[in-house]
């Protein structure tokens, strides 16, 4: 199926102070496919939030071009667009929603606006406030409502034309751990029940771990790294990849971390990866026992973490070694038969 989303040498650039160019976005090629949950991370002004807005066509490329559901948004005229925007929805990290309008009058807006009858937009309504679990609140006001049920009528409001789009721009990074499970939870509902193509503009790796299929990293306004979530997880390539994995796993120790646990514990320090497909967590039983018995290597885990990502494992453990230097040797080399492995410095 060809791609609902595709930005090919897409630019954005924007006037900077005594008339510089700014590049919010920079020469970006990226293709969404139908029904993906797709992640966008980058750190503060790395263009995400000017890539998003590309695809509503509130922002239009300065070069290159964006399609979206087979339109070409630099080419539309104002029906047009209207007709794309109907088809996109998108909620918002501060929700933006009217404080003088009820949960169910900010949820109708959107269906006001397209000529809904009221009969329609009652039922419409019920059914979305039903969908994200919150039908008791319909007749409160936004200052009624905690944040997480704030963010989910943004989400009702962002589904009720029914868009086969919906963008998520930094839409829990105002709540708390707890909530954002919730939230995320039920995007993952939206994605999988509705089949809605979701684009998740965020810098919390977290939130890309959890609901995403496919993640592109963002820098100066370039895509700089793109694949499946675990790829590009398990084998970052680019700096900024990497700093965010780190991130998310901690799992791998610092160079003052790494300096205390030389104090503590005795013998060479040496971390190894676990990736799927490699073998390795059960090479590391297998491996670490029979050097522990045939060549007299203690192995003590000093450091790390393994955590599943798409059902795989990832992460890494660091170990103290201990015993003969030509023994420790032959354990590090029979694990590097199974995986990354690296000692420390």
């Amino acid at each position: 199926m060809p791609p609902v989303i595709s930005f090919r040498g897409a630019t954005k650039t924007f006037a900077g102070p005594r008339g510089a160019e700014v590049r919010a976005v920079d020469g970006v090629d990226l293709d969404i496919a139908p029904g993906e949950v797709a992640g966008v991370i980058g750190y503060s002004g790395a263009g995400k939030s000017t890539l998003v807005r590309m695809v509503n066509a509130l922002e239009l490329p300065t070069s290159g071009t964006v399609t979206v559901a087979g339109r070409v948004t630099g080419t539309l005229g104002e029906r047009g667009l209207r007709e794309l925007r109907a088809d996109v929805g998108m909620i918002f990290q501060q929700f933006n929603l009217f404080s003088s309008r009820t949960v169910a009058g900010n949820v109708g807006y959107p269906l006001r606006i397209a000529g809904w009858s009221r009969e329609q937009r009652r039922d419409r309504v019920r059914e979305l406030l039903e969908f994200v679990g919150i039908l008791d609140k319909a007749r409160q006001y936004p200052a009624q409502l905690s944040g997480g049920q704030k963010q989910r009528v943004g989400i009702a409001r962002a589904l009720a034309t029914s868009p086969g789009i919906l963008l998520a721009d930094e839409a829990t990074s105002a709540l708390d751990p707890e909530t954002t499970q919730d939230v995320l939870a039920l995007l993952r509902r939206v994605n999988a029940e509705l089949g809605t193509t979701i684009v998740v503009i965020t810098h919390e790796m977290e939130v890309v771990s959890s609901i995403c299929h496919t993640v592109a990293v963002m820098e100066r306004g370039r895509v700089i790294e793109q694949g499946p979530v675990y790829d590009v997880f398990a084998d970052p390539r680019a700096p900024a990849t990497r700093r965010f994995v780190h991130s998310v796993l901690r799992d791998t120790p610092s160079g003052a971390t790494l300096a205390r646990l030389r104090e503590h514990f005795p013998g060479r320090l040496v971390t190894v990866w676990v990736r799927a497909g490699s073998g390795a967590r059960s090479a590391l039983s297998d491996v670490l026992a029979t050097h522990s018995a045939g060549h007299g290597v203690r192995s003590t885990i000093v450091y790390g973490g393994i955590r599943e990502l798409a059902e795989k494992p990832l992460g890494s453990i660091t170990f103290a070694l201990t015993g003969d230097d030509a023994a420790v040797d032959a354990l590090i080399a029979d694990l590097r038969r199974h995986t990354r492995v690296e000692e420390a410095a």
